[in-house]
């Protein structure tokens, strides 16, 4: 009788979680029909990459470059928007997807419309590039953000696969073709190449970050602490990498202020995630130490 019992209660929950899912995918982003002015809020949740992961009722869980893309264009076309707070909450994620988001932003920035960037438990890597492209950003004090660096890991196998018995033959057209093999180690010639791609992609962030804080942080200033290391966001807007500390509460006061909005004006989050997705998205999402390995940029 007990465990009918337990079944019947997951079920109940799985079946409410499934309805809001359901209610948010058929539903479509509200419009404003009452003429008032709005800010929007848009959600980066989880490591940032290109790839749409979807549970299995189509939720998209992470923080995929390609839905963050949509609702800032939506943010960008609708008229009665007049300001948009970025919360990020992301220890970062690969830099082709931080910068897709980034592009957008700076498109969006160019309609007039001030974007400010709330920092919640992390905003650091591909996170805090992205919020280099909003007008003002706001950190807790123990927010973790910076993390300013790049950094590739591959792992050698070979020695591990003499042991069992596992012979690689590879067929290639060129000699880089297998590159990062983990059958055999990395040659000079190829060690050289990877240090190549770290320097050019590590120069992409320092001109992103460069870009964003012009006028608030050099760059001999910021090469000295563009070394990977992990800031406090009350460090953060010490050294200038950003603008004020405050909750997302003071987030949203900031760009009533900077869109000449009165108090009190209409929020609206764009493109928010279901409770499925949120449970999908904490049962698995790291931190940023536990993650350090599976990021490209750091």
């Amino acid at each position: 009788m007990r465990k009918k019992v337990i079944i019947y209660l997951i079920a109940a929950v799985v079946l409410l979680a499934a309805g809001m899912s359901l209610g948010k995918i058929i539903t479509p982003v509200p419009v404003n029909t009452a003429g008032k002015d709005v800010i929007g809020v848009i959600e980066v949740n989880g490591v940032i990459s290109g790839d749409t992961a979807t549970n299995l009722l189509g939720g998209v869980t992470g923080a995929s470059s390609q839905q963050i893309m949509k609702n800032i264009r939506i943010a960008a076309e609708r008229d009665d928007i007049k300001a948009v707070v970025l919360r990020i909450n992301s220890p970062g994620g690969t830099t082709a997807a931080s910068q897709e988001i980034s592009i957008e932003l700076d498109r969006l920035r160019e309609t007039g419309k001030p974007i400010i960037t709330s920092m919640g438990d992390s905003c650091a890597s591909g996170g805090y590039w992205i919020a280099c492209s909003t007008n003002h950003l706001v950190a807790n004090a123990g927010t973790l953000t910076g993390s300013i660096g790049v950094i590739m890991e591959l792992t050698n196998l070979e020695g591990l696969y003499e042991k069992i018995g596992v012979d690689s033959i590879i067929f290639k057209s060129g000699e880089f073709k297998d590159m990062g093999s983990s059958a055999r180690p990395v040659t000079a010639a190829e060690e050289k190449l990877f240090d190549e791609m770290i320097a050019d992609n590590y120069q992409q962030f320092l001109v992103q970050v460069l870009n964003g804080r012009q006028g608030k942080i050099s760059e001999e200033q910021l090469k000295e602490i563009a070394d990977g290391r992990v800031l406090t966001g009350k460090q953060a807007v010490e050294l200038g990498l950003a603008d004020s500390l405050g909750n997302y509460y003071d987030a949203i006061k900031i760009a009533e202020e900077m869109a000449g909005l009165p108090a009190g004006a209409n929020v609206e989050l764009i493109g928010t995630q279901s409770v499925l997705d949120r449970l999908m998205l904490q049962a698995k999402a790291p931190s940023i130490i536990e993650t350090r390995e599976l990021l490209q940029m750091k």
